[in-house]
C-alpha cells in the first residue's frame, strides 16, 4: 500500500473516531440499565495460537513441475515454385544540369528589332564577387499608318561588387540607362497635311538615368540591414531630377517579442525648362521622413503582423508640410490547414512620385509635369488562399482603397487653335501626341482571383483576373484605368530538348480626352471630349531547343492576334512581332 492510500485511511479513521466522540459528548447522562452476568469470562493460554512466520505445508506433490513435450506433425508438399533473384527497383535519376556563371543572349526580328543580354560574374575570393549586366532592346519602327518616326531604343548597364561574410554582407551597385522614344501618336484628324509637313517634325525624346546604390546586412545584431540609393535622371529638353533614398532597418527584442522598425528618408527634387503654357520653368521638391514599426505574433493557426507607418512630408518649393499616419495590419488563420487560409488586413503608405517613375510607366509624357506625392490612406482587404490539391493553388481577394492625390495620365489637349504654318513655334510634343499628369482623389473597389496548377512535372499553367470599380472625386472618369484585366499562361516541356510557353492578357476599355474637330472645313474650331479606348487581347508564345548544355535556340512571337491596339491614345502597337535568337552559357 503506497503512502497516499495510507494517508486516506488515516484521515477516514480520524473522522470516524471524531464522530463517535462527539456523539458521546452530545449527552453524557445515558441513564441506568440492569446487566445480568451469567458467568464471568477468564481467558487462558489454550484459547490462543500463534501463526508461524514460515508456514509448513505437506502438499509436496502439488509443487512438482510437470514435463511437457512438444511435437510437430509435418508432411512434404510438392511445389514447382522457384523464387527469382531479387534486384533493386529502377529509379529515374535526372541528369544533373551543369550550372554556368555567365550567359549571353542575342535575337533579331521584324520591325528591325534587336534584343541582347550579357551577364558576367566572377568570384574574386571566398567572400568577394563582382558582376555586370548589359541589356539592349531596340526597334526601327514601321507601324502602319504612322506618319512620324516610331522607333525606340533602350540600353542599360549595371555593375555590382559585393562581399558575403559570416557576420555581415554588403554590395555596391552602379548603373546607367539610355532610352529613346518618339511622340509618334500625332492626331492626324487634326493635321491633315502632306509628307513634307510631317518630315519637319522631330518627335524624339531621349532619357538618361544614372544611379549609385548600396546595401548592407548584419547577423545577430539589432541593426539588421540598410539600403541607400542616389538617382540622377534627365532628358534632352533640359529636364532634370535628383532622388536620394535611404532605409535602415532595426530589430529590438521586447518581452520575448521582436519589434522590427524601418526608418525611411526619401528626397526628390527636379525642374522642367518650361511649363504647360511655355511661360516659365517648373520646379518641385519633396522630402518624406517615415517610421514603420511592426511586430509579428504567431499562435497555432493564427498569424498577425501589427504595425503602422508615420510620415512627415515637406514640400520644399511651397514651404508646406503634412503629417500622415497609416495602418499596416495583416492577419491570417488556417481554416483547413494549408488547404484554406483566411487573411485580412489594412495597409497604407505615402508614395513618392517622380518623373523617372512616370516615364517608366508611360514613355510618351510631355516634359512639363506637376510632380507631387500620393497618399494611400488605406487599403482594406480580405481573401482566401490555399491549395485545392497538392498541385493546384488559388487566391481570391477583395479590397477597398482610398487614395488622395492619385496621379492619372491624360492626353495633352490643344489649349488654342494651332496654325500649321507656324510649326517652328510649336514644340514636337504639343501636337496632341503626348501625355500630361493630373491628380484627383480616388476610391477603388476591386476583386482579384488567380489559380495556378502544376498539371504534371512537364506542364504548369495559371489564370488570373481583376475587376475594379473607380470613383474619382472631381472627374467623371478615372482616365486610362481599365475596369477589367485578365491573364493566362502555360509553360511546358515537350522533350528533354524542346520546351515552350504561352501567355495571354486582356485589357478592358479605358477613358481619355481628345481634341475633336467640330467643323471639318475649319480645323481651328474644336473642343476637348472624353473618348473610349477599345479593349484588346494580346497573345505571346515562345519555343526553345536545347542544342547542348551551353547553347539554346529560341523563337518568340508577340501580339499573335495581329491587333494594332492602342495602349495609349493615338499610339498603336506593333502588330505580329517575331524574334529568332540564341542563348549561350559559359564560364571563364
Amino acid at each position: 500500500m503506497n503512502k497516499l492510500h495510507q494517508y486516506k485511511l488515516a484521515i477516514l479513521f480520524i473522522l470516524f473516531a471524531y464522530s463517535i466522540v462527539m456523539a458521546q459528548k452530545k449527552d453524557e447522562n445515558i441513564g441506568t440499565e440492569v446487566v445480568n452476568v451469567v458467568k464471568p469470562y477468564s481467558a487462558s493460554i489454550s484459547d490462543a495460537f500463534k501463526v508461524k512466520e514460515t508456514p509448513v505445508t505437506d502438499d509436496e506433490e502439488s509443487l512438482k513441475k510437470e514435463e511437457i513435450n512438444y511435437t510437430i506433425f509435418s508432411f512434404p508438399v510438392a511445389s514447382t515454385f522457384t523464387p527469382a533473384k531479387g534486384k533493386a527497383a529502377g529509379v529515374d535519376k535526372p541528369k544533373k544540369e551543369k550550372l554556368f556563371s555567365n550567359y549571353a543572349t542575342l535575337g533579331f526580328g521584324n520591325y528591325g528589332r534587336i534584343i541582347g543580354e550579357l551577364f558576367v560574374t566572377e568570384q574574386l575570393s571566398k567572400s568577394d564577387y563582382v558582376g555586370g549586366m548589359l541589356r539592349h532592346h531596340s526597334s526601327q519602327g514601321g507601324i502602319k499608318e504612322v506618319v512620324l518616326d516610331d522607333k525606340f531604343y533602350n540600353t542599360s548597364l549595371d555593375l555590382t561588387y559585393g562581399s558575403q561574410m559570416r557576420d555581415f554582407n554588403w554590395n555596391a551597385d552602379l548603373g546607367y540607362q539610355h532610352q529613346v522614344y518618339n511622340w509618334y501618336g500625332i492626331n492626324q484628324d487634326f493635321f491633315q497635311q502632306d509628307e513634307l509637313f510631317y518630315s519637319k517634325i522631330d518627335p524624339s525624346h531621349t532619357y538618361h538615368n544614372f544611379y549609385l546604390a548600396g546595401k548592407i546586412g548584419f547577423e545577430d545584431s539589432f541593426f539588421r540591414k540598410a539600403e541607400v540609393k542616389f538617382n540622377r535622371f534627365w532628358d534632352n529638353f533640359d529636364s532634370a531630377e535628383n532622388r536620394f533614398y535611404m532605409k535602415p532597418s532595426f530589430a529590438i527584442d521586447v518581452m520575448e517579442t521582436t519589434v522590427n522598425t524601418n526608418v525611411i528618408v526619401d528626397y526628390v527634387s527636379g525642374s522642367f525648362e518650361s511649363d504647360y503654357f511655355n511661360f516659365a520653368g517648373m520646379k518641385y521638391g519633396f522630402t518624406n521622413f517615415g517610421l514603420n514599426p511592426s511586430v509579428k505574433l504567431n499562435s497555432d493557426d493564427w498569424a498577425f503582423d501589427l504595425g503602422l507607418s508615420l510620415f512627415y512630408s515637406a514640400d520644399l518649393e511651397n514651404s508646406n508640410s503634412k503629417f500622415f499616419i497609416y495602418p499596416n495590419i495583416t492577419a491570417s488563420y488556417k481554416l483547413v490547414g494549408d488547404l484554406m487560409i483566411f487573411y485580412a488586413g489594412a495597409d497604407g503608405n505615402l508614395q513618392q512620385n517622380t518623373y523617372r517613375d512616370f516615364t517608366n510607366e508611360n514613355p510618351f509624357l510631355a516634359p512639363n509635369l506637376v510632380i507631387a506625392p500620393t497618399s494611400k490612406q488605406f487599403d482594406i482587404f480580405a481573401g482566401l488562399k490555399g491549395k485545392l490539391a497538392g498541385n493546384i493553388s488559388y487566391n481570391v481577394r477583395g479590397s477597398y482603397v482610398n487614395e488622395n492625390d492619385r496621379a492619372f495620365f491624360t492626353g495633352l489637349s490643344f489649349l488654342e487653335p494651332i496654325d500649321p504654318n507656324q510649326l517652328d513655334e510649336i514644340e514636337p510634343y504639343e501636337l496632341g501626341n503626348s501625355f500630361s499628369v493630373y491628380y484627383d482623389d480616388l476610391k477603388t473597389l476591386s476583386f482579384f482571383g488567380e489559380v495556378k496548377a502544376d498539371l504534371s512535372k512537364n506542364i504548369s499553367a495559371g489564370i488570373n483576373g481583376k475587376f475594379s470599380s473607380f470613383s474619382p472625386k472631381l472627374s467623371d472618369d478615372a482616365l486610362n484605368l481599365p475596369a477589367i484585366e485578365l491573364g493566362a499562361n502555360v509553360d511546358f516541356t515537350i522533350t528533354e530538348k524542346w520546351f515552350g510557353g504561352m501567355n495571354m492578357f486582356f485589357v478592358g476599355e479605358r477613358k481619355d480626352r481628345k481634341t475633336i474637330i467640330t467643323d471639318i472645313n475649319n480645323p481651328i474650331f474644336s473642343e476637348v471630349r472624353t473618348i473610349t479606348l477599345d479593349s484588346y487581347l494580346d497573345m505571346n508564345a515562345n519555343v526553345g531547343y536545347k542544342f547542348n548544355e551551353r547553347l539554346t535556340l529560341f523563337l518568340k512571337g508577340n501580339n499573335l492576334f495581329n491587333q494594332a491596339y492602342e495602349r495609349w491614345m493615338n499610339f498603336p502597337a506593333q502588330q505580329i512581332q517575331v524574334v529568332l535568337g540564341a542563348n549561350y552559357k559559359f564560364d571563364f
